[in-house]
């Protein structure tokens, strides 16, 4: 966790101070600054190997990342932007999204983009590695702008990031990734609009209580579709359709709880006896090299590689 301050060094160096250090912790980026003879702001950093949320507040400036600055600095990671105050503008792939308290967007690196902020805006932003939505979605997701966070799953989302900043002190680097993990995957479900009541209910309630399941179930090395299915009372059918729904499969679904299972006990202190075959019996795999195959694919690191601090996936 770091705290930063323009307050740190003189006045006529601030805004100086202020490019260089969001251009240290985001990606490279050109600003422009209504002053610059005394500019004002401050982030608090929280960051693990995979997430990081900075909150931040600062008079009016104005961000922009060309097409030149996205070939010389790649970033494939997506970031959601969530104002608490004030107003941001945010102009990207020819959408623009007018973002105020209680919404949010998701923005790209790997494109340009123009992001106005004026001078009462705190906000978060959440860094999130592509993979952690392209995986699930099983696609690449879509600028998602306007998101509703003020109701429903969106409300629940703000509500954990802002939980993630008020318990900063008291939350390990595991802590951390569990809940960011789940802020995923509720995006996954905004993105895809899950959260609208539609004529679908019933089969948004499937899909709700078979990820619950599965989530509770994944080391079982027999759960498969057809068990759900049993366990839960409804066909196969209906799960698949559900899961259809949300861009994923039954078999799709468990590998990516089982995957996920695997990874939180890679980072567990706990867990540091367990050998990887240990760890792929534990949850649910039928081998070590069926773990590891599917590890890889999914972080682009191998069980191993992560435990032992390689290569950042």
């Amino acid at each position: 966790m770091e705290t930063r301050t323009t307050a740190e060094v003189d006045p006529h160096e601030r805004a100086d101070f202020w490019s260089e250090h969001v251009g240290s912790h985001q990606s490279r980026m050109g600003y422009r600054y209504a002053r610059t003879d005394d500019f004002r702001g401050a982030t608090v950093r929280q960051r693990t190997e995979r997430y990081q949320l900075v909150k931040f507040w600062s008079d009016e400036v104005a961000y922009s990342r060309t097409a030149r600055q996205v070939r010389q600095d790649p970033d494939e990671d997506y970031r959601l932007l969530l104002p608490l105050s004030g107003e941001i503008v945010l102009r990207q792939d020819g959408q623009e999204a007018r973002l105020t308290p209680g919404t949010g967007t998701l923005v790209s690196f790997a494109a340009p983009f123009e992001c106005l902020q004026d001078a009462s805006t705190h906000a978060f932003v959440l860094t999130i590695p592509a993979r952690e939505m392209d995986g699930p979605l099983n696609r690449k997701s879509p600028l998602a702008t306007g998101l509703d966070l003020s109701r429903g799953l969106g409300r629940v989302v703000s509500s954990m990031i802002g939980d993630l900043h008020a318990e900063r002190d008291h939350l390990t680097d595991a802590h951390f990734n569990a809940v960011s993990d789940r802020v995923v995957e509720l995006l996954c479900m905004l993105t895809l609009g899950d959260d609208r009541p539609d004529g679908a209910g019933q089969l948004t309630d499937v899909e709700t209580m078979v990820r619950r399941y599965v989530r509770e179930h994944a080391a079982d090395p027999g759960l498969t579709g057809t068990s759900m299915a049993h366990a839960l009372g409804w066909s196969l059918r209906q799960i698949q359709l559900a899961l259809q729904r949300a861009g994923t499969t039954p078999r799709d679904l468990i590998r990516e709880e089982r995957l996920r299972l695997v990874r939180e006990r890679l980072q567990c202190g706990d867990c540091e006896h367990l050998t990887i075959t240990d760890l792929a019996f534990a949850s649910g795999f039928s081998s070590a090299s069926a773990l590891s195959t599917a590890f890889r694919q999914r972080y682009g690191v191998s069980p191993r590689e992560m435990r032992s601090g390689g290569r950042r996936p």
